[in-house]
């Protein structure tokens, strides 16, 4: 069980203060019972007969008369033996008491105590689910260590707010500096193609640059989609049904699957979850192209969405070469491809499985990957559920 800290903090206040009462009862037990020993030795001490009972005769005289001492010590041991009794039933009731009022107490001085530290908490939580970096604490308490804390959250919110503005500034100048080059290659090539005084020559050497150039264009876009999607999704927190985004993506993949003639499987069940359509789109995309480029000729590619264990399963598998267990965590690596050359561009550029996964952690997810007996791998993405929606009384009508 997990104990939080004001819990801690008020059972620590109650075990020191009984700890201390029971101590105080001890000690005052051993008083007390010193003071009733010294009496008894006193008694043990005096005469066989004491004159310790006074008699008011006829006369009115009043007559002390002698009791024998062995009534008078078992009188004394009945009166210690109820004074002690008592004596501690009332301490301890007293102890009781105020190791309740000593608990209610610490609770609520706990609380007070560690209200600035919730306060770092929650705000700290609402970030973290809420994506909003530009939430601050502005802990305006006393100067303490709570608020050296709040203060110094604060400034990491501030610097990675900064830091994101910036990466996504770069990705965007990045994203046209780098595209725009290789559109004006590509139109040059192309017209240089169309020129009726073209070489054969001419014509092979243009058609080499194009394709140096396509893979080029799909490396860039893999990078910056991997440097899109490497970060936790901030403003596009949305709910998404993982089944049509699977299936919106089957449908286009339709054309490259007939091309090897690959036959696309679908059991897409219900998937609600939460994140950026089109980071999602790109994922289940990846995902899809990777199962077929990476696939026999006439192989199978199945793709299934459903609700597993509270979460949101996206599973594509496919045909293909037996993939070494040893080898999975490597094909999720940047530039990574099994048994392939890094100048081929028939497969894609190594960056499809680096994005899903850049992807599925910026979304709070998860990917594994499971070779098959027959060849082949299963990837399957794990998201959260969506939140359920909240219903008001206007939703209900009249």
């Amino acid at each position: 069980m997990k104990l939080s800290v004001r819990l801690r903090l008020t059972l620590l206040y109650s075990g020191i203060f009984f700890i201390a009462g029971l101590l105080v009862l001890g000690v005052s037990f051993l008083i007390v019972r010193g003071i009733l020993d010294d009496t008894r030795l006193r008694l043990q001490a005096a005469p066989e007969f004491l004159p310790s009972h006074a008699v008011l005769e006829p006369s009115g005289k009043v007559v002390l008369v002698k009791v024998s001492k062995r009534d008078v010590l078992n009188a004394q041991q009945n009166y210690e033996q109820a004074t002690m009794t008592r004596f501690l039933l009332q301490a301890g009731l007293v102890v009781v008491l105020l190791g309740a009022l000593a608990t209610i107490a610490g609770w609520v001085v706990s609380g007070r105590v560690l209200k600035p530290l919730y306060q770092v908490t929650d705000t700290a939580r609402r970030v973290a689910h809420g994506h909003n970096l530009a939430e601050r604490i502005a802990y305006a308490g006393s100067n303490h260590d709570v608020k050296d804390l709040a203060d110094t959250f604060d400034l990491m919110l501030a610097r990675l707010a900064h830091a994101f503005d910036v990466q996504q500034r770069f990705i965007a100048n990045a994203s046209h500096e780098l595209r725009t080059p290789l559109a004006i290659n590509r139109t040059l090539v192309d017209v240089a193609l169309r020129r009726p005084d073209a070489t054969p020559d001419a014509q092979r050497l243009g058609e080499s640059l194009l394709v140096v150039n396509t893979r080029h264009e799909r490396l860039i876009d893999g990078l910056l989609a991997l440097a899109e999607s490497d970060r936790p999704v901030l403003e596009r927190h949305q709910p998404v049904d993982l089944s049509e985004v699977a299936s919106h993506v089957v449908d286009h993949a339709g054309e490259e699957a007939d091309a090897k003639s690959i036959v696309l499987h679908q059991a897409l069940a219900p998937a609600p979850s939460k994140g950026d359509p089109v980071l999602l789109e790109r994922l289940a995309q990846n995902l899809v192209e990777n199962a077929i480029r990476h696939n026999f000729q006439g192989g199978e590619v199945w793709v299934t969405t459903r609700l597993s264990d509270g979460e949101a399963e996206l599973s594509v598998a496919n045909s293909g070469p037996v993939v070494p267990a040893y080898d999975l965590e490597t094909i999720f690596e940047p530039f990574r491809r099994l048994r392939a050359d890094r100048v081929r561009s028939d497969r894609g550029t190594g960056l499809g499985l680096s994005i899903v996964r850049a992807t599925a952690r910026a979304h709070g997810g998860t990917v594994v990957a499971e070779p098959r007996e027959e060849g082949g791998l299963t990837v399957t993405v794990r998201l959260k559920l969506a939140p359920a929606p909240v219903l008001r009384e206007d939703d209900f009508g009249d």
